[in-house]
C-alpha cells in the first residue's frame, strides 16, 4: 500500500517532487551556498526556475531521451540542479568523483557513453579534455565557474549560465517539449546512475530508478520523522549514493534545505554556521573530528584538561543512557547537566553539532569507542548499513535501540536473510535495477527473486533481530590454527587512536596477525611539536623511535581489548610496521571513498609482508608514488619492524582460573 501512495499521488519522479515542493514550500529555502564568505539562498520556486532554464538550454543543445549527463565538481546547487534538469529532459545524470584523475574519469565517461559533461571549474574541464582524446562520446562540455576559461576552444563548450540564458530566451518553443518529456517519467524511469567505488576491480554503473530513490527516501524520512524544517550540509562526494539520497532523494521528498559549503578547507566553519539538524558522515569524518578535539585538549591548560577528562568520564558512563531515556540516578543527571554546561555543550557548538537531531554514520564500520564518544555528548548518532545497490538503506537503528556492536534492524520495506556461508542478503524497494552494460555481474549479484548478495559476512541476533556485520565476506577467513580472522574488527579498534590514521591487518591462513599502520600527520605532528621533536617529512616522523614507541603502546592496548573477544581473540597483532607513506587513492591503494584495496596493498607491499612474517627487524623498500601534478616518482626507506605484546584470550583466562 505504502509503495503505491507516492505513485498514485503523481509523485513518480524527482521532477514531480520538485513541482510539488514549489506549490507547498515555494517560499522556503531549498538551497544555500557559501561563496566569497557569504551565504546565498534559493527558495524552491527560485531553484525550479534555475532547473527549468538549464533543462530548456540542454534541449536547445540537442539532448535526447536516454542520454547520459556526467556531472563533475564539488557540492554546489548548480550541480544538483543539473541532475534534476537532466531528468526533466528524459536523460540520466551520472555524478563523478571530483578528485578522480583523468584516467578514472575516462573510464566512467567511456563506459556510460556520456554525451554531455557538466564541470564545476577549469580543473575539471582540463581532466575532461585529457580524457576526450580517447573518449569519443562526449559532444558538449558545460562549465559553471568561468575563471580561466576565456581562451579555451568553445566550439563544443559552453558556460553553464549561457546555456540557461539560451533556455530562457527560447522558452516559447522549448517549454512544450520539456513538459512532454517530464510527463513521460514514471516510477520505473532511471533516476540516476552511480558508480561503485571499485575495491576489487573496475567500478560498476549502478542503475537506480525513481522507485528506488523515492521509496527509499520516503521510508527513511518517515523512520526518522524528517520534515521541511531540517537543514543538511552537502559536503560528501556527489558520486556517492549517500550524498544522493540525502541531498536529492530525501531533500525533494521532505522539502528540507541543502547547504553547500564554500570549500573543503572551510567545511568546519560552514558546519558551525549552518548548525545542521540532520547530519551524515562516514567514520573517517568522525575520527578526524575526534582527533582534532584530542589535539586541542592536549594543548589546553592543566585545569581545562582535568575538567574535560573528569566530565567526559562521567559522560561515557551515563550519557548514552540519558540519550536513550533509560533510568539514571538524579545525582548522575545533575552532574551530566553541569557537564553539559561546562564541557559537552561548548564542545558540540565548536563541532557544529548543537542542533543535530539525527546523525548517521555509514560507509564502513566505526570504532565502538568513537561511536560511544559522540553519543555520550548527547548527539543522537546512529549507524546505518547500506550500499549503492540498495539505494543506501539495508538496516537502521531505531531510537532507544542504538548499539555500537550492531547495525540495527531491517530498514522499512527491507527483508534480510543469511545464507549458509554467513553472507548477508537483502531485498527491498531500493534494490537496484541493474549494472549498466554488465548482465553477468547483475545476475551474480541479484537473483530472479530480487535477493541481493551484499558481500558482507554477518548474523542476526535471535533475541533482538539486530544485524551484526563481522567483515567483508571475502576478507573473513581462518588463521592457521582455525580461529576466525576478521581484519576490519581490529583495524577499527586501532583507528580509534588519534595518532593512527589507517591500518591494514594481515593474517589469513597464517599463524599470527601483523599490521601496516599509517600515522595521522596532524595528530602526531602536533605531539612532536609539543615534545620538541623536529622532522622534515612524513617519512622521517613515521620512523622516529619515540613515534614507534607511541604506536607500539596503541597496538598493545588494542591487543588487550581484542583478547577479551572469545570469537576474534586470535586476531591480536604480533608484529607491525609504520608505512613510509600515506595510503593514497591517487596511488591506487584506496578507493575515492577511502576504502583500502587489500589486493593492491598485498601486491604492492609484498616485500614488507614477507619481512613481517620472516622475523626481520627492518626492511628496505622502494615504492612508486604519484605527485599532485600527475608525475610519478619513487620513495625509498628502511622500515623498522617491531614485535608487540599479546595477551591471554578470554577463553585461556577462564581455563587458567579453573
Amino acid at each position: 500500500m505504502a509503495k503505491d501512495q507516492s505513485a498514485e499521488g503523481g509523485l513518480r519522479s524527482i521532477p514531480a517532487l520538485l513541482e510539488r515542493n514549489v506549490k507547498e514550500f515555494g517560499g522556503r529555502p531549498a538551497y544555500r551556498e557559501k561563496e566569497f564568505g557569504i551565504w546565498q539562498s534559493w527558495t524552491w520556486a527560485e531553484a525550479a526556475d534555475e532547473i527549468n532554464a538549464l533543462a530548456m538550454g540542454l534541449l536547445a543543445l540537442g539532448i535526447e531521451r536516454g542520454d547520459h549527463v556526467a556531472i563533475i565538481g564539488r557540492n554546489r546547487p548548480a550541480h544538483y540542479w543539473s541532475m534534476v534538469a537532466a531528468q526533466k529532459c528524459g536523460a540520466i545524470p551520472v555524478p563523478l568523483y571530483q578528485d578522480a584523475n583523468a584516467i578514472e574519469m575516462e573510464y566512467v565517461l567511456e563506459h556510460s557513453g556520456a554525451r554531455f559533461i557538466i564541470c564545476g571549474d577549469q580543473e575539471q574541464v582540463d581532466k575532461v579534455i585529457e580524457a576526450q582524446v580517447r573518449v569519443q562520446s562526449a559532444e558538449h562540455v558545460l562549465y559553471v565557474d568561468k575563471r580561466g576559461m576565456r581562451k579555451y576552444d568553445h566550439s563544443r563548450m559552453n558556460w553553464y549560465h549561457d546555456v540557461q540564458d539560451e533556455g530562457r530566451a527560447g522558452h516559447a518553443r522549448l517549454e512544450g517539449e520539456l513538459a512532454t518529456r517530464t510527463a513521460e517519467l514514471d516510477y520505473d524511469s532511471t533516476c540516476v546512475m552511480l558508480y561503485t567505488s571499485g575495491t576489487t576491480g573496475k567500478p560498476k554503473g549502478v542503475v537506480l530508478s525513481n522507485r528506488n530513490v523515492i521509496e527509499s527516501a520516503r521510508n527513511s524520512a518517515e523512520f526518522d520523522t524528517l520534515g521541511a524544517g531540517e537543514d543538511v550540509l552537502a559536503y560528501l562526494p556527489m558520486a556517492w549514493v549517500g550524498d544522493y539520497i540525502f541531498s536529492v532523494g530525501q531533500a525533494y521528498w521532505t522539502g528540507f534545505c541543502v547547504n553547500c559549503p564554500e570549500s573543503e578547507d572551510t567545511m568546519m566553519t560552514d558546519l558551525r554556521e549552518i548548525g545542521p539538524t540532520y547530519f551524515f558522515a562516514p567514520p573517517r569524518v568522525f575520527e578526524t573530528l575526534l582527533t582534532t578535539v584530542m589535539i586541542r585538549m592536549e594543548d589546553a591548560g592543566r585545569l581545562k584538561k582535568r575538567l574535560f577528562d573528569h566530565f567526559m568520564a562521567h559522560a561515557r558512563r551515563v550519557g548514552p543512557a540519558i540519550l536513550d531515556g533509560k533510568p539514571v540516578s538524579g545525582g548522575d543527571k545533575l552532574k551530566y547537566r553541569l557537564g553539559d554546561l561546562l564541557v559537552y555543550g561548548p564542545l558540540k557548538n565548536t563541532l557544529g553539532f548543537s542542533r543535530v537531531r539525527v546523525g548517521y554514520t555509514a560507509g564502513e564500520a566505526i570504532g565502538p569507542e568513537i561511536f560511544d564518544f559522540y553519543r555520550s555528548l548527547g548527539i543522537n548518532l546512529k549507524q546505518l548499513y547500506g550500499q549503492t545497490e540498495a539505494t543506501v538503506f539495508i538496516t537502521v537503528q531505531p531510537d532507544g535501540e542504538v548499539r555500537p556492536d550492531t547495525v540495527g534492524v531491517p530498514a522499512p520495506g527491507v527483508e534480510l536473510r543469511i545464507d549458509d556461508t554467513g553472507e548477508v542478503f537483502y531485498r527491498s524497494p531500493g534494490t537496484f535495477v541493474e549494472y549498466y552494460k554488465n548482465p553477468d555481474s547483475t545476475a551474480s549479484t541479484k537473483d530472479p527473486e530480487g535477493w541481493v548478495a551484499t558481500g558482507d559476512a554477518g548474523f542476526i541476533e535471535e533475541d533482538t533481530g539486530h544485524l551484526r556485520i563481522i567483515d567483508r565476506a571475502k576478507d573473513v577467513g581462518k588463521m592457521a590454527d582455525g580461529s576466525m580472522f576478521a581484519p576490519k574488527y581490529v583495524e577499527n579498534k586501532l583507528k580509534f587512536y588519534p595518532n593512527i590514521l589507517e591500518a591494514v591487518v594481515h593474517g589469513a591462513g597464517r599463524d599470527m596477525c601483523t599490521a601496516f599502520l599509517n600515522i595521522d600527520l596532524n595528530a602526531v605532528g602536533n605531539w612532536a611539536e609539543r615534545n620538541n621533536i623536529s622532522y622534515a617529512s612524513y617519512q622521517e616522523l613515521a620512523g622516529h623511535p619515540q613515534v614507534m614507541d607511541m604506536i607500539q603502546s596503541h597496538v598493545e592496548e588494542t591487543n588487550e581489548s581484542v583478547a577479551q573477544d572469545p570469537m576474534l581473540s586470535g586476531c591480536q597483532i604480533h608484529r607491525f610496521l609504520v608505512l613510509h607513506k600515506e595510503l593514497d587513492a591517487d596511488d591506487g591503494e584506496m578507493t575515492r571513498t577511502r576504502k583500502v584495496k587489500r589486493n593492491v596493498i598485498t601486491d604492492k607491499f609484498g616485500d614488507l609482508i614477507d619481512a613481517l612474517y620472516t622475523g626481520k627487524s627492518e626492511q628496505y623498500t622502494e615504492t612508486e608514488v604519484t605527485y599532485e601534478d600527475g608525475r610519478k616518482g619513487k620513495i625509498k626507506a628502511t622500515l623498522e619492524i617491531r614485535d608487540a605484546r599479546t595477551f591471554p584470550t578470554a577463553h585461556t583466562q577462564g581455563v587458567a582460573a579453573q
